[in-house]
């Protein structure tokens, strides 16, 4: 029944996404409600989310197929292909927002080693290369020799390519909401946080059911996101009450764009109420905490309220204009300072949820990542 849901809701999502990619690809930015002021959009937001998931979902693979913790054996395949298929997800976001997609061949021949966007787009590559070696060993040969030192320069790469999206953000001086040192040292946090909900909803949802031990990895699992949203809002905490604190004019009118302005709902109730605290409630319950569909459920209210988050990054800082003269300069459809993704953009977004939905199930069967043991597949 859940393998029917979902691939139904993939592919309504993806026929959704269709007449966005249609739209995007013929029009290009004309449809979009992002502009010279507020530059990133919906689909920044969502590249910032699917490549979190990506990098925890590696970092959770490495509990299996590095660390042999005996409770998660089996799950390494699973977190890599939802890495893979996060990964791939996030570069349709990213790609789609910029101008010239096809020309990206000029940061591999062309770039600037010193460029943090050239590190990420090589860092993204080398991650991508070593989680497909990484799965193709993990089904075929998990005994090689070669495995183990795979996962660990993907640990290091996941750690590299988080962190250095919290960097993108927080060298920019000129939005004080982002200029936040410790900026690269939570988005690794933020990364775990999302590939532990991905696996409680993968293992909830599609997990054997005469497995052992997927009682238990859903418990470790939902101990381990709820301490992670824990420290994920003493950090936010740090952030909104140092900015307010501080006084200083555009920090403070971001954090109340999210607080009490334009933004309000989203925080308030698709980021702490049902991002946050219903999962909460049940996660620390362990009667629903190791309850296969209360668990994956709750997996995906904590993805939802992550995805929110990344948005009421991004979006805040750019609709605070830098020069309050801008305001009234100019005028024009994309020549604003305020902010609500198009039918278009969301319809893009609609399908590389949906692309994602499909390929993590489908690859799922495919590769029957869900057997016992490796040789099964």
């Amino acid at each position: 029944m859940i393998k029917k849901l979902a691939y139904l809701v993939g592919g309504v999502t993806l026929l959704f996404g269709l007449w966005g990619f249609y739209d995007r690809f013929a029009h290009g930015h004309q449809n979009a409600n992002y502009g010279s002021y507020v530059v990133w959009g919906l689909w920044v937001a969502m590249y910032l989310f699917f490549a979190g998931v990506a990098a925890g979902g590696f970092m959770i693979a490495t509990l299996d197929l590095l660390f042999n913790i005996k409770i998660f054996k089996g799950t390494g395949r699973v977190a890599l292909w939802g890495s893979l298929v996060c990964l791939v997800a996030a570069l349709i976001s990213i790609g789609l927002d910029n101008g010239h997609l096809f020309r990206v061949w000029k940061v591999y021949l062309q770039g600037n080693p010193f460029s943090l966007l050239f590190q990420m787009v090589w860092g993204y590559t080398l991650f991508g290369i070593i989680s497909v070696l990484a799965l193709v060993l993990a089904t075929r040969q998990p005994d090689s020799r070669w495995l183990k030192p795979l996962m660990v320069v993907g640990l290091v790469l996941s750690f590299f390519i988080s962190g250095a999206v919290g960097a993108l953000l927080g060298v920019n001086a000129s939005r004080p909401f982002w200029h936040v040192g410790l900026f690269p040292v939570q988005f690794p946090v933020f990364s775990l946080a999302s590939g532990a909900a991905m696996m409680l909803a993968a293992i909830g949802f599609f997990g054997r059911k005469d497995d052992e031990n997927r009682a238990q990895q859903l418990w470790v699992l939902s101990i381990a996101s709820v301490v992670l949203l824990v420290v994920k809002f003493y950090f936010m905490w740090a952030d909104y009450s140092q900015s307010m604190y501080g006084n200083v004019p555009m920090n403070v009118q971001a954090v109340r764009q999210v607080l009490f302005g334009e933004y309000w709902w989203a925080f308030w109730i698709m980021q702490v109420l049902i991002g946050s605290l219903i999962p909460l409630f049940f996660l620390v319950q362990r009667k629903y905490a190791t309850h296969n569909h209360w668990a994956a459920w709750m997996g995906i209210l904590l993805l939802s309220g992550y995805a929110v988050a990344r948005g009421l990054i991004i979006f805040p800082a750019l609709t605070v204009p830098e020069l309050e003269a801008l305001v009234h300069a100019f005028s024009g459809p994309h020549l604003t300072f305020n902010y609500f993704p198009s039918l278009m953009e969301w319809a893009v977004t609609s399908g590389t949820i949906g692309i994602a939905i499909l390929g993590f199930v489908i690859g799922s069967e495919k590769l029957n990542l869900f057997s016992t043991t490796p040789k099964e597949a």
